[in-house]
């Protein structure tokens, strides 16, 4: 599906999920080389940037946290952390954005722009300056193809911080379960955390790079000042994802070491209460396994009362044994 919003003299199209025909209608419009073309065709293009004459082609893969309903344990959220790969081919006048499947943050920029374009052109109409927009919406745009790429990242990066405060919420509930008294269960919350930021951290490592490479590129397209301003900062915006995702594996680490003591804390209370109750019952039976012997004779056996003397006998150990735990304060 090919959708195209324009702004002044610039173009932007959106490919979701694009067939071949579409593609090579877009190649020969905008002149793309036959190679990107393929890429975006495949199913998996690996992260990078490449710099032609007439435009730039970057790949990248979007982290994006997905609720998945558990089969058990209903009351815990359980996600996953799916990639998005998007393709960016940039000119100075145009860029096209290619992705299988929607992605919300495009999706939203589209509404933005379509809007704000209409609202700039009606300004522009009764003589109003019309780059006064904010928020990544298309009055906000300049000159050139490079403002809606730092918007559309801008927007995409927004998403992931989201998603990583998102994480950090779960965390905080894992926090109080844990001091709820619920330590096993936070062990599969834990898990599943901690498999969700090493996924994100893996998807996003690469972007630094990516983005870094496409400074030099972008000077050479829209000069100086874009680069140092505008692709600069889509770089702190990274260095912003990269430290919210160490802090969040670092309060993750934190809550796994309260968690595992407060298990090990747990484990040994139990050892000792079975090992306290083994400690009683052994001379318990020690005692009546002597007074249950078959021989010709067994003191008290036989005798009247004679349950009553050995059951007082039981207690009164019972007793003795209990004192001298609390004596040497193991209970």
């Amino acid at each position: 599906m090919t959708n195209t919003y324009t702004y002044k003299n610039l173009s932007w199209v959106d490919l979701e999920s694009p067939t071949e025909q579409e593609v090579l209608t877009l190649v020969q419009k905008y002149h793309i080389h036959t190679l990107v073309g393929e890429d975006i065709l495949s199913e998996y293009s690996r992260p990078r940037i490449e710099r032609y004459p007439d435009h730039i082609y970057l790949v990248l893969r979007i982290p994006e946290r997905i609720r998945r309903t558990p089969r058990r344990h209903r009351d815990i959220r359980r996600y996953t952390i799916e990639e998005k790969e998007i393709n960016f081919v940039i000119g100075r006048d145009f860029i096209i954005t290619a992705h299988r499947g929607p992605i919300e943050p495009i999706a939203n920029f589209a509404k933005v722009f379509e809007t704000d374009s209409i609202i700039a052109k009606g300004k522009e109409k009764n003589g109003f300056n019309g780059n006064s927009g904010v928020n990544g919406g298309a009055s906000g745009v300049g000159d050139h193809a490079g403002y809606i790429f730092y918007y559309l990242m801008k927007r995409l990066y927004a998403r992931v911080e989201d998603d990583l405060e998102s994480i950090r919420q779960s965390l905080m509930h894992a926090e109080a379960g844990i001091f709820d008294g619920k330590e096993r269960r936070m062990v599969e919350v834990l898990s599943n955390i901690s498999r969700e930021l090493t996924d994100l951290k893996q998807s996003s490592r690469v972007h630094k790079e990516v983005i870094e490479a496409f400074g030099p590129a972008a000077q050479a397209f829209f000069g100086q000042d874009f680069k140092y301003h505008y692709v600069d900062d889509i770089i702190r915006q990274y260095g912003k994802i990269h430290e919210l995702t160490g802090n969040n594996h670092e309060l993750l680490n934190d809550l796994r070491e309260t968690n595992d003591s407060l298990l090990s804390t747990k484990q040994n209370e139990i050892m000792q209460t079975l090992t306290i109750i083994a400690s009683i019952i052994f001379p318990l039976e020690l005692v009546t396994g002597i007074f249950s012997m078959n021989t010709a004779y067994t003191p008290i056996v036989g005798s009247p009362h004679d349950f009553t003397i050995i059951m007082g006998i039981l207690i009164v150990l019972t007793i003795a044994m209990i004192g001298y735990f609390k004596y040497k304060k193991w209970v």
